[in-house]
């Protein structure tokens, strides 16, 4: 319980999973919880990378033209569609219980669980206008859009490390490549430079002073202070990454050097009970990889809390499991389960068998 600003008392929600962000890693690890038998709850603020994508790409049976909001509104429908909950709210502190458990603090609702998946993921550093829309010749994703830059002109923004290589990965697709210091002195190394260098790609230091873009909304061209204009289909701004580490520090969880969240093969991180998944976590910022992980810190969490098979001290202690502690699942889940067919079989409902025939 806790108090209102005029005083009332407010009930904390109860669950035994809540999964902080409405993400493709956040979702998936609820839709495993939900289907894996215990209470759930997606507690989403609204947007994030994802929700940006104005098509989805590299997910096997989500056709290409399906935007991020679809995608993930689809996924949060099959949550619900199995007994979870997903909830519109802003968490903004959480803190570990005296019994163990984990309280989450919302703008609007206060939430109770034994186990905390953080998906909160972080935010792309975006360079300075004038840019282009994202997803209009602005890209953050090599692996998702580089496809669509085959045999076009393409630009690379950023005057760093990570620059210069995506630069040079970007002739695997192109032949145009032009790397945009943006009136920045380059910050990568000498062996760097002498590699970079080596390949056909032109180092272009003017800043840019405006663009054009077709009636579509698609980038065309950048106009440069050095009086040039250069034509690109679009391209990758590499800025770096801002990682939503709020949350996890409250805790005290593990980060690595680069920011990210430490965690280990089932997505756990170092506090006991508290897990992340998706692009807070270290590795390749894709949805399919993401979901994975989700599918791992859900199948790991139903391990941790799964009632049976019961420890054999604790039958020697307390006795075997009886007819009346079966199943183990919520009034709220099982009740969801009843409207699926596949949860109807055997039929609910058996005819009595006709009488054999006298021969």
């Amino acid at each position: 319980m806790s108090d209102t600003e005029d005083g009332s008392e407010t009930e904390a929600r109860d669950y035994e999973v809540v999964v902080v962000g409405g993400g493709p890693a956040g979702v998936q690890t609820a839709l495993y919880t939900t289907r894996l038998g215990h209470d759930t709850a997606v507690v989403d603020r609204g947007g994030g990378r994802a929700a940006m994508m104005l098509d989805t790409h590299n997910v096997i049976g989500v056709p290409e033209e399906t935007s991020g909001n679809e995608f993930l509104q689809t996924a949060k429908e099959q949550v619900r569609s199995y007994g979870g909950d997903v909830v519109r709210d802003f968490v903004t502190g959480i803190e570990r219980t005296d019994d163990g458990r984990f309280r989450l603090v919302g703008n609007d609702a206060e939430f109770l669980a034994d186990r905390v998946v953080l998906a909160v993921g972080f935010n792309d550093e975006r360079p300075d206008p004038p840019v282009p829309r994202t997803g209009k010749g602005l890209h953050y994703c090599l692996h998702c859009d580089a496809y669509m830059f085959i045999d076009r002109p393409v630009y690379v923004m950023g005057a760093g490390e990570a620059a210069a290589h995506v630069a040079m990965i970007m002739l695997n697709f192109t032949d145009d490549v032009d790397l945009l210091l943006r009136g920045e002195d380059p910050e990568w190394s000498d062996e760097t430079d002498e590699q970079l260098r080596a390949h056909p790609i032109e180092i272009v230091g003017a800043e840019i002073t405006g663009m054009q873009k077709s009636d579509d909304g698609w980038l065309e061209a950048f106009e440069f202070d050095d009086g040039t204009i250069r034509r690109y289909r679009g391209g990758f701004p590499m800025y770096g990454s801002d990682y939503n580490t709020d949350l996890p520090e409250q805790l005290g969880c593990d980060l690595n050097d680069d920011g990210t969240v430490a965690v280990d093969e089932g997505m756990e991180t170092s506090v006991d009970g508290v897990y992340a998944v998706g692009d807070i976590t270290p590795g390749h910022n894709q949805v399919p990889v993401a979901m994975g992980e989700g599918a791992k810190a859900g199948i790991d969490i139903h391990y941790g809390l799964r009632a049976f098979p019961r420890d054999l001290d604790e039958i020697r202690e307390h006795g075997p499991v009886g007819a009346d502690d079966v199943p183990n699942v919520s009034e709220r889940i099982r009740g969801a389960a009843e409207a699926f067919e596949e949860a109807r079989a055997p039929p609910l409902d058996v005819p009595d068998a006709e009488p054999a025939d006298d021969d």
